[in-house]
């Protein structure tokens, strides 16, 4: 059966999350009952900067899995991750090899890629052991990943190959089909109280805050050895809403 998202228009401005299926509909999660579901192995989807992101906890392994299934993802592509601050970034990379301009940029849409941490599953990690993480500056997806206790996987939320989506009734339905029967099988285990256990029959969709900018995505770099003295360097993996001109003008040479 398909799904489709709507707004509950009596909510206010910003809409609580709804979710329909068929003739029924049921009021999406809070940010408590999501971050619930994260910390107990689920995925979600989510508001980001720029465009809806679907994620997991970056360090629980079998929600990773579960996200390269939803996404229908290559799992020879790593998932990019986002943290709240600084210090969540370093739980899950070697923050000390970030060179100190780039963390002007932070919090905003610049992915860097660093040395993974060991807690990290190999999915999320290249061939040279980086990952890529950056720090939101979007109110609502940091804070899930602060109650949820750690950076998240956030990746678009479509399917492989699909366009990003900046509004919730832009969500593919297959994609929503896909995470209610997700919810369906992991909350009664992960959820203590009733009111969770009810929630089976929506997808685990979380609106709010203001709504993602749509346009380029994170601008995504990796910074290169340099000799002593020169100015650092940094290659363009993917081309984004931080320009090269902005870099440069933060003093690196892009390569």
């Amino acid at each position: 059966m398909s799904s489709r998202l709507v707004l509950n228009r009596d909510a206010g401005a910003q809409g609580a999350p709804v979710a329909a299926s068929g003739a029924e509909a049921s009021v999406g999660m809070d940010l408590a009952q999501a971050a619930s579901f994260l910390r107990g192995g689920g995925a979600v989807v989510f508001p980001t900067e720029t465009f809806y992101g679907v994620g997991c906890l970056a360090a629980h392994a079998q929600a990773v899995a579960r996200v390269y299934q939803l996404k229908r993802r290559p799992v020879h592509k790593p998932l990019p991750l986002l943290a709240a601050h600084a210090a969540q970034v370093d739980e899950v990379a070697e923050l000390a090899a970030m060179p100190r301009g780039l963390a002007a940029f932070w919090p905003g849409p610049l992915t860097v890629l660093l040395p993974a941490r060991a807690c990290l599953p190999q999915a999320l990690v290249n061939d040279q052991g980086l990952v890529a993480v950056r720090v939101t500056p979007h109110p609502l997806a940091a804070q899930l990943a602060v109650e949820a206790g750690g950076a998240l996987t956030a990746s678009s939320a479509n399917l492989s190959g699909g366009e990003a989506v900046r509004t919730p009734q832009q969500l593919d339905p297959a994609l929503l089909t896909a995470l209610q029967d997700m919810a369906r099988q992991i909350l009664p285990s992960v959820c203590g109280n009733d009111h969770m256990k009810n929630q089976q029959d929506m997808p685990p969709v979380l609106l709010g805050g203001p709504l993602p900018a749509g346009g380029l995505p994170s601008t995504v770099v990796e910074p290169l050895r340099g000799a002593a003295g020169a100015s650092e360097r940094l290659r363009v993996v993917r081309a984004g809403a931080v320009s090269v001109a902005e870099l440069v003008a933060a003093g690196f040479t892009v390569e």
